[in-house]
């Protein structure tokens, strides 16, 4: 076998190894996650020569890893204001039944995942909810789920809503402001998706008396940090808007943010997601190391054989793959064939559409499932894996259908 055959091969088996990794989610019996797979599967990529330094250097798409920092900077410092858990309060204390609490619960999710990253929404938000149905005593798990799968919907909305949608922003470079108006529909009827399937699933549960009116808690809010934030947020929406490069403003709003005299930088340091943006880089590198393989071709054959171009065909495909291996690595695994369709804009929207919807299957399929489901569990409210697909299934279904309703026949 010749060296190139060689290092093709090794390619191939690298890339299969490590997406059977970021499957299963770790190494057995080894103490692995998806970031140590991810930067395993690179190393292996550039030690075996498949893929030579220089090409692995190039391959690391800066401007996704320089978006995701900079958000994650900008929602660590609302974070440590206290915003998320204000915001959540005085939707919270505006709900007169159980049901408009459960509304409550699903707009502030949703709102809050379209602007910002949904899995720190889903961190801080959890525990209030636990809190608020303690303090009321309602069935926790219906607005817990509510929680969660709101989250994941409302992300779909925007580029900086969740990492898959920044993956997308960066390789089809379509604006903020485009991507918006295509994708906030499918958020807005799948949030009333999530209300109705939610409600429907417990609507036994959920006691018809009015609720008590809940008093007013102290609450550590950092008034002059949010304030100053909120304003960085703003100019930041307006430039997104007005089609600045959406990592140069992330960036420079992380670099205002960062510019203040009263909270330390490591504790926003903390809220950063370093092994996220591992995992990132890897994949990138992952990815890269097959495209140079050539077994491309083979993938762009079934691609075209499988009507992968369809939008009907790429949704049902990315949703799989999203539930089998992650949502981010499903992207970069379908990223080289949308050059070879024959409307890449509109692929790529579905493929963000679908990536992020299938995320409400079930309790693996996001992060965010998983922050909210371990909260729980931390104050003694079990969450199991059919409780979960009660609502899961059917919303994952009836708003994939949605989505690619207004999709696949939208003039993009």
């Amino acid at each position: 076998m010749a060296g190139s055959e060689w290092s093709g091969a090794i390619a191939v088996a690298a890339f299969v190894a490590s997406y059977v990794g970021l499957g299963l989610g770790r190494v057995p019996p080894f103490r692995v996650d998806r970031t140590g797979v991810a930067i395993i599967g690179a190393t292996l990529m550039v030690v075996s020569g498949a893929l030579p330094w220089p090409d692995a250097v190039a391959a690391v798409d800066a401007p996704t890893l320089v978006l995701l920092f900079g958000m994650m900077i900008v929602t660590g410092y609302l974070r440590l204001s206290g915003f998320f858990r204000l915001v959540m309060m005085w939707a919270l204390r505006r709900a007169r039944t159980p049901l408009a609490l459960l509304a409550a619960v699903v707009a502030a999710s949703g709102v809050l995942s379209a602007f910002f990253v949904n899995d720190v929404v889903c961190l801080v938000l959890a525990p209030v909810v636990l809190e608020i149905t303690r303090q009321l005593a309602l069935p926790p798990v219906p607005y817990l789920l509510a929680l969660a799968t709101a989250a994941n919907v409302g992300s779909v909305a925007t580029l900086t809503g969740n990492p898959q949608n920044m993956l997308v922003g960066s390789f089809s470079e379509i604006s903020y402001r485009s991507f918006l108006a295509r994708e906030a529909p499918v958020a807005v009827l799948g949030l009333g998706c999530v209300f109705l399937v939610v409600w429907l699933v417990y609507r036994r549960q959920l006691p018809q008396a009015p609720l008590a009116i809940l008093p007013d808690a102290r609450m550590a809010v950092h008034y002059p940090l949010m304030l100053k934030t909120i304003a960085a947020v703003s100019v930041m929406l307006v430039l997104f808007l007005a089609g600045v490069p959406i990592a140069i403003v992330a960036i420079a709003g992380a670099g205002s943010t960062l510019l203040t005299r009263r909270v330390k930088p490591e504790k926003v340091y903390r809220e950063v997601n370093w092994g996220l943006l591992a995992l990132f880089a890897g994949l990138f590198v992952i990815t890269a190391g097959l495209e140079r393989s050539g077994i491309m071709d083979v993938f762009l054959h079934w691609a075209a054989a499988a009507n992968l171009d369809r939008p009907a065909v790429l949704t049902v495909v990315a949703a799989v793959l999203s539930n089998l291996v992650s949502n981010v690595p499903a992207v970069l695994l379908v990223k080289p064939l949308v050059a070879s369709f024959a409307e890449p804009r509109r692929a790529w929207l579905v493929l963000a559409m679908a990536s992020t919807l299938a995320g409400n299957l079930t309790i693996l399929g996001s992060v965010a499932n998983l922050i909210v489901v371990e909260t729980a569990r931390a104050a003694r409210v079990e969450i199991g894996f059919v409780e979960y697909a009660k609502v899961g299934v059917p919303l994952t279904l009836v708003t994939l259908l949605l989505g690619w309703l207004l999709l696949a026949f939208a003039r993009v």
